[in-house]
């Protein structure tokens, strides 16, 4: 079976119609492409010259893949380019990233009458604001499956069907499989034998994210609850009872999809059978109908067959001179008066059920007795940090409503208490010890809050040394930055998660810290890392305590553990997350809250049938906020085909760079950058190549032809290569490396897709009548223009870009200020102004920021001021300030080494 794909055309010419995929015509034929500064063709940016004689193959001077470096990651373009034929490209007087050079992309004779004439679909209008570009890219595909499939309903009726983008908005409607809020997959066609999958190249896998956040217009998850029965599970394989299993003998019995195994139906769950073979009541149980749903688990599910308790929350903060003196402490406590309100419970529950306890520490341990019938808080020093004891047990986890005011005291007291202190030293590795043997003794799971802020140096387990060493970088020593430096934290992560006590850490700090070691507990136990450099009380307030805000009222489940089961023929093998394994198959986790998702590679064991396709099931046993033992599944059918074309057809590029990011950072624990990147560049290349060699029309040489479904791979793959951590340059913080990996490790498909393709948004020509945010454009500087104003997100980081020539109307109704020269950049928030054009800005800002797990802090950037240049590393589709390829060298790259290997 042949089908054309994306010819991808070269870049910045607009596509024209053309036979079997779309190829493009080209500008003026001296017309030069410029990287650098708004149009200087002196600059240090500009692309080089065509050159006789020389083609794409002649891009690298090695047979290697190219190798790239770069800024913050970001996501690939979205179309089909093709090189046309006889192009000649030079290789550049400068090899900036060393390995992969710069071209420039030859001019070429019209074709097909008017230069651009058209876009390349009489349905889809190239975008305002875009640069003629090469076919799609990102932000054309996201809009053309926004205006195809959004605010529609989509029903999970369908085995194998593939769902709209992430970024696309619309209703899920549960009618037998997952929502793609719960798992998204690479292929939602599996090849039907290993050798195919090897073929291709494509990684087969399943990004879970089993506590997704469900908007209130789509049903939450029904409860199942069997009494002392429990669920319902297959005899053989253990899988629980679901739409895949097959009732026969009237009833009475059912097959097992995923082992086949026939199982007898408990006498209370008997149902007969309709005249097409399906139970009666099938509409009537979540278990057989739906895609996902919760069990109540009985005792043989909890820890010592005793139910738990419910969770614990403590709040740990380093009482050091700096924190001290910054006025950190002070706001702290202040803020957690009213956070502790607003704790966690059951919808139907009046109060929450979690339990709250305090500690403070700078060398020494404070832990503080609470009690509600003391006048006073009573504070216990232990200053053995080598062996940590838990000094009270009554009266350090207590109910916040029933202590409220022995709780406000101790809050108040505390900035004053250590007011005069010159303690500059710190502990870290015995506070998690301390608040895990709180929990242990308390007997129930739950979570730290430790609010810490330099590198832990005094004499204690787990001290650190100063060890960022930029000697190391693009070594076979590299690696080392990224582990842990002393054991030690491996067997205490090891003993949190036992313990179901996961660690979420705040940190404040002004220089290094060793974040590969202190986040490593964070990172298995399920917790989240948060961080703020050189934290400032005025201008980094708000970002911190919406982020803590919003920490503490997660839906979040306790003490985890997750299984995913599949029918034969394939097996889950790799398993990438914040996430513990003692084992091939139990993935524990100390908590899962809604933003953590897992990605799930399968490898064949055997052939699939495509009858049957390929079922997954992942089942999550862990305990509710209110002490509940629960059970939440998620099943999810796939289609297997001996077709390559089908496979290619159905796969999802978001969800792959979600798998491709996790397993490169998980890589580069072992393996060398320069391994890691070549690897990521030959696969994508493999991938690309098996395409063209087996489904693909036959076309020149000289064409670079994508899958549809692929159209955005080399740009998304491209920003991964840039990002941060898999770029070693010294101008780098080797703890922001750290710091974005840990943070990858843990995101589901929706935050990697934008964290790698920032979303850039033209706010000069808002229209104020109408709701609408306008469509983003591509990020590259060739869309800014110095009369625009544009906001930039990548999940993490957020800026207001104005141009020198921004209108003073515009100035005026954004800032209140009458011209560009009056603008501050030290703001980090936008004014509160009462006219429509600032209300309209700053609710697109709130929109994008509400769906972010991190609070975005806002940076103000004007056009040629210095702080322009870390704007600029965000501008993904550019050669990047450390070295990274262009989006458009990266295609010719990758173009030569699908020509190597098809040769």
């Amino acid at each position: 079976m042949s089908q054309q794909g994306y010819v991808a055309a070269p870049p910045y010419s607009q596509s024209q119609p053309r036979t079997g995929g779309f190829s493009t015509s080209f500008g003026p034929p001296n017309s030069s492409l410029h990287y650098g500064h708004y149009g200087d063709p002196n600059s240090s940016y500009a692309a080089p010259q065509p050159g006789p004689g020389t083609t794409p193959s002649s891009l690298t001077s090695s047979g290697h893949p190219a190798s790239f470096h770069g800024p913050q990651a970001t996501p690939p373009t979205q179309q089909q380019m093709a090189l046309p034929p006889g192009s000649q490209v030079s290789p550049p007087a400068n090899n900036f990233s060393g390995l992969c050079a710069q071209p420039s992309l030859p001019t070429m004779a019209r074709q097909d009458g008017i230069p651009g004439s058209g876009p390349p679909n009489p349905n889809l209008q190239q975008l305002p604001g875009q640069p003629p570009g090469p076919g799609y890219h990102p932000q054309q595909v996201i809009e053309n499956d926004k205006a195809s499939r959004g605010g529609q309903i989509y029903a999970t009726n369908t085995r194998g069907q593939v769902p709209p983008l992430v970024t696309t908005d619309c209703v899920i409607q549960d009618q037998g499989h997952a929502s793609p809020r719960y798992i998204r997959c690479t292929t939602y066609c599996f090849p039907s034998s290993s050798d195919m999958a090897k073929q291709a190249h494509i990684p087969l896998a399943a990004v879970i994210q089993p506590f997704a956040l469900v908007p209130q217009n789509e049903t939450p998850l029904y409860v199942v609850n069997h009494g002392e029965t429990g669920p319902i599970r297959c005899n053989r394989c253990k899988a629980y009872m679901c739409p895949f299993m097959q009732f026969i003998e009237g009833g009475r019995r059912y097959q097992c999809g995923f082992c086949n195994c026939v199982n007898d139906v408990p006498p209370f769950f008997f149902q007969h059978l309709d005249h097409i073979g399906r139970r009666v009541d099938h509409y009537e149980r979540p278990e057989l109908s739906l895609g996902s749903y919760e069990y109540v688990a009985t005792l043989d599910y909890c820890r010592n067959n005793k139910p738990p308790n419910p969770p614990a929350y403590i709040f740990m903060i380093d009482v050091s001179y700096r924190n001290i003196n910054s006025g950190l402490v002070k706001l702290i406590c202040e803020e957690l008066k009213t956070l502790l309100d607003k704790l966690p419970r059951e919808e139907q529950e009046e109060s929450s059920a979690i339990r709250v306890g305090f500690v403070t520490y700078n060398k020494v341990l404070h832990f503080f007795n609470v009690k509600s019938n003391l006048a006073q808080p009573q504070m216990m020093v232990v200053s053995d940090v080598g062996e940590v004891f838990v000094p009270l047990l009554d009266g350090f986890l207590v109910n916040f409503q029933e202590s409220r005011s022995v709780v406000n005291n101790l809050l108040d007291q505390i900035p004053e208490m250590f007011a005069d202190t010159n303690e500059s030293e710190t502990i870290f590795a015995p506070v998690i010890q301390a608040g895990m043997e709180a929990l242990k003794a308390a007997e129930c799971a739950g979570k730290l809050f430790i609010f810490h802020s330099s590198l832990p140096t005094a004499e204690a387990p787990g001290k650190l040394r100063n060890r960022d060493d930029k000697k190391l970088l693009n070594t076979d020593k590299e690696k080392t930055l990224f582990q842990p430096q002393v054991n030690y934290y491996e067997t205490l992560a090891r003993d949190c998660v036992a313990n179901g006590c996961c660690v979420n850490l705040f940190l404040f700090p002004n220089q290094y810290v060793d974040i590969a070691s202190l986040g490593l507990v964070t990172m298995y136990t399920g917790g989240t890392l948060y961080k703020y450099n050189n934290f400032q009380l005025n201008s980094d307030s708000p970002q911190f305590l919406t982020d803590l805000r919003k920490d503490i009222e997660k839906k979040t489940g306790f003490d985890a553990i997750m299984r995913v089961r599949t029918n034969t023929g394939f097996r889950a093998t790799d398993f990438f997350g914040a996430i513990y394994m003692d084992n091939t198959t139990d993935v524990e986790m100390a908590a899962v809250d809604c933003d953590k998702a897992v990605t799930v590679e399968f490898k064949h064991d055997d052939k699939l049938n495509e009858d049957s396709g390929a079922l997954i099931q992942c089942a999550v046993l862990y305990t509710s906020i209110s002490g509940q033992r629960r059970l939440r599944i998620h099943n999810i059918g796939l289609n297997c085909s001996s077709q390559l074309a089908d496979v290619y057809k159905t796969c999802e590029t978001d969800a792959l760079i979600n798998f491709f990011a996790k397993s490169a950072f998980k890589a580069i624990l072992s393996q060398p950058l320069k391994t890691v990147r070549e690897i990521l560049v030959n696969q994508t290349a493999r991938m690309l190549a098996c395409y063209r060699k087996n489904c693909a029309s036959p076309s020149a040489v000289s064409q670079l032809i994508l899958p549809d479904a692929m159209k955005v791979l080399p740009v998304y793959m491209n920003c991964l290569l840039k990002s941060c951590v898999l770029v070693g340059r010294p101008e780098i913080p080797t703890d922001e490396r750290a710091y974005h990996r840990q943070l990858v490790m843990a995101m589901g498909v929706a935050d990697t897709q934008l964290f790698f393709y920032p979303q850039l948004l033209p706010i000069h020509s808002l229209d104020l009548k109408s709701d609408a945010v306008p469509a983003a454009i591509r990020c590259s500087e060739k869309c800014l223009s110095e009369g625009g104003t544009f906001i930039l997100a990548n999940g993490l980081s957020m800026f207001l870009w104005l141009g020198v020539s921004t209108p003073p109307e515009l100035i005026q109704g954004l800032f209140n200020v009458p011209s560009f020269a009056h603008i501050s950049t030290e703001a980090t928030l936008l004014p509160d102004l009462d006219n429509l054009y600032s209300k309209k800005v700053k609710s697109i800002m709130e929109h994008i920021q509400s769906q972010k797990p991190y609070t975005m802090k806002l940076m103000i950037v004007k056009q040629r001021e210095q702080p322009e240049m870390l704007f600029r590393q965000f501008l993904v589709e550019d050669k990047s300030i450390y070295g990274g390829a262009s989006y458009v060298d990266f295609l010719c790259c990758v173009h030569k080494e699908i020509c190597q290997l098809l040769n």
